[in-house]
């Protein structure tokens, strides 16, 4: 562009400028200043000096041509980078691919690892992953492979239909070492696929009204990773999956660890497995049991003792050591009273109570329904505290007061029953911290995105759910590494991650792939994190 200036016809010049070692191409235009009543000139950004020719770093599209004096150089394409690496990172310090490339060729192992890095990134329907794909810098390093609908389709019905997640588990299993906290836990994954055998109705944790899988979760407290998962029928109830558990890691060959579990666990048999194994453990009560609420109701007798009194996270509780007799066995046990727990849980079950009534008492019964399944449906696993009875077409209803006494006066109070050397602050400690296993199951349904369950058949939902494994134990590990770095308070994962993808490879018509420049926000992020890129 030529400009008049003085009444002679000037150009504008481009020159070199150097910044923290790096060559950037400016354009500087002269113009007349008539305030200053002098010459000036306006800079203009060309790009990042490339075999001399400057090249635009931030804006890449498919095909750009960047024009110069001597000939335009072509940035073929942009990929995404940043995240790309900061999850490979993560990978490289779990073991995770040499892992996997123990058991898969090398194709395969990028196949399972763009499918596992979509769902952490930008989880999409396997319809649309290869587009996605073709974005990342995962191409530029394995472009042979395709990321069709059926291909990918076609590579989880193998690996769901070969022992490929057992054999990954194993490897993982033993990299945690022999003494370790394992948390363990269980959840409902729906869906409406019809051709899917594991899918069956029970106890739904979702609420969903559709026929589930039940999948298993084990994750190691002290790497903050789940290493182990199973799948069940979903009609299966979780006390029955806990012996099978118990002999995989056993055939693992680890056998020095401790297992935190829920309630839901708990049955005598469980117990016993637990204790004629000499395993250590620390797991909840289920207080509908005869025997423990006779346990209980002597234990309460004197629990707000001040000999018991302790403190636990600023707050007073009670802490009475008991014991259980069964079977040959004597195990030990502590019951815990907090009465700012039990004042929330009263208050929680007064109100569930008075809104049940209200819906009861306005609910109108059509003529051809029937009275027990609409008050089912209405109570909501709160049938017990009720006596009703239809008139005409309304509910008459009352809260029975004795139920609702015998509930609260377990309010407030638990047992934890464990096997090994543990004080009631480690019992209460390490069983509080089974919340982590609770965000890693939110985490698969919600950021994973694993929910709802559309595979067309038993292998490929096999093979999509250890994907989906593979995803959380990335997950899981980098929250771990952004806690650690103080990174929580000012990112999500995806916002992260979305940072990062700002940093990309560039591949320019020669054949050279080189990386854009990086702001100050990512190289805080990567430097926090400790990656180097």
């Amino acid at each position: 562009m030529r400009l008049l200036l003085c009444g002679r016809t000037v150009q504008p010049t481009r020159r070199i400028k150097k910044k923290n070692g790096i060559e950037y191409w400016y354009e500087e235009t002269p113009y007349y200043d008539k305030e200053m009543k002098q010459i000036r000139h306006t800079s203009k950004y060309l790009g990042r000096n490339i075999d001399g020719e400057p090249v635009r770093m931030r804006v890449a599209p498919d095909e750009i041509k960047v024009k110069t004096k001597k000939k335009p150089v072509h940035v073929r394409s942009s990929f995404d980078y940043g995240s790309i690496l900061t999850l490979q990172k993560v990978m490289e310090e779990l073991h995770l691919d040499r892992h996997l490339l123990d058991i898969l060729n090398p194709s395969e192992f990028a196949m399972v690892r763009a499918l596992a890095f979509n769902r952490i990134i930008r989880p999409l329907a396997m319809k649309n992953v290869g587009t996605w794909y073709e974005g990342t810098s995962l191409a530029l390093e394995s472009p042979e492979i395709t990321l069709s609908s059926q291909r990918i389709s076609e590579f989880l019905g193998r690996v769901g239909d070969h022992d490929i997640p057992d054999r990954f588990m194993a490897r993982i299993l033993e990299g945690t070492g022999t003494k370790t906290t394992l948390i363990y836990d269980i959840t409902s994954l729906s869906s409406y696929s019809q051709l899917i055998n594991l899918l069956e109705y029970g106890y739904n944790r979702d609420g969903d009204s559709l026929p589930q899988i039940n999948l298993s979760l084990i994750l190691d407290k002290d790497k903050g990773i789940p290493v182990m998962y199973d799948i069940y029928p979903g009609s299966i109830a979780d006390v029955s999956t806990l012996s099978g558990t118990l002999q995989k890691i056993r055939a693992q060959g680890i056998h020095d660890y401790i297992a935190i579990m829920d309630r839901g666990f708990f049955s005598q048999g469980n117990l016993e497995e637990l204790l004629d194994h000499q395993l250590t453990f620390i797991m909840a009560a289920k207080l509908q049991l005869k025997d423990l609420k006779l346990l209980l109701t002597e234990a309460q007798k004197d629990i707000d003792d001040v000999k018991y009194l302790q403190k636990f996270n600023k707050d007073t509780i009670f802490v009475k050591p008991i014991t259980y007799p069964l079977g040959s066995h004597l195990v030990q046990g502590y019951v815990y009273y907090d009465p700012k727990l039990e004042q929330s849980e009263r208050e929680t079950l007064r109100s569930r109570l008075y809104d049940i009534r209200e819906e009861l008492l306005k609910a109108r019964l059509k003529k051809n329904s029937n009275p027990f399944v609409v008050f089912r449906e209405k109570a909501q696993g709160f049938m017990n505290f009720f006596d009703w009875q239809v008139a005409g077409d309304r509910f008459e209803v009352t809260i029975k007061q004795n139920a609702v006494t015998q509930r609260m006066n377990r309010m407030g109070k638990y047992i934890l029953f464990y096997s090994g050397e543990f004080d009631w602050i480690t019992c209460l400690t390490l069983y509080r911290e089974r919340d982590e296993i609770e965000k890693a199951f939110k985490d698969l349904k919600n950021e994973i995105d694993l929910l709802p369950l559309n595979t067309p058949s038993e292998k490929t939902t096999r093979g999509f759910i250890f994907v989906a494994f593979l995803s959380l134990i990335i997950r899981t590990r980098l929250i771990h590494k952004m806690r650690e770095a103080g990174l929580v308070d000012k990112y999500s994962v995806e916002l992260l991650l979305l940072q990062l993808d700002k940093l990309r490879k560039i591949s320019l018509a020669d054949g050279q792939v080189i990386t854009t420049e990086m702001t100050k926000k990512q190289r805080d992020i990567l430097e926090a994190l400790k990656i180097c890129a």
